[in-house]
């Protein structure tokens, strides 16, 4: 799970000037923020924990696959 929402609250940081700050646009900021994306470069995760002054473990947390599909509801899949 990603919590970039949450350090972004936090530091009371709009989408916009956080993302000028990382360099990423606005909409891949979104992606990171709202869990969608696959993978993360380490060069953005460093950018990131720079502007955050912050650790990666403080964006990044382990949720295993089970407890995420409980939070989302059942499986609509065949």
């Amino acid at each position: 799970m990603v919590r970039l929402d949450v350090e972004l609250a936090r530091r009371k940081l709009g989408v916009g000037e956080f993302a000028e700050l990382v360099g990423l646009t606005p909409a891949n900021v979104a992606v990171l923020k709202n869990g969608r994306a696959k993978a993360i470069r380490f060069t953005t995760l460093e950018a990131i924990c720079r502007v955050l002054d912050c650790q990666p473990g403080d964006l990044l947390e382990y949720v295993p696959d089970e407890v995420v599909a409980s939070r989302s509801g059942p499986d609509l899949e065949a």
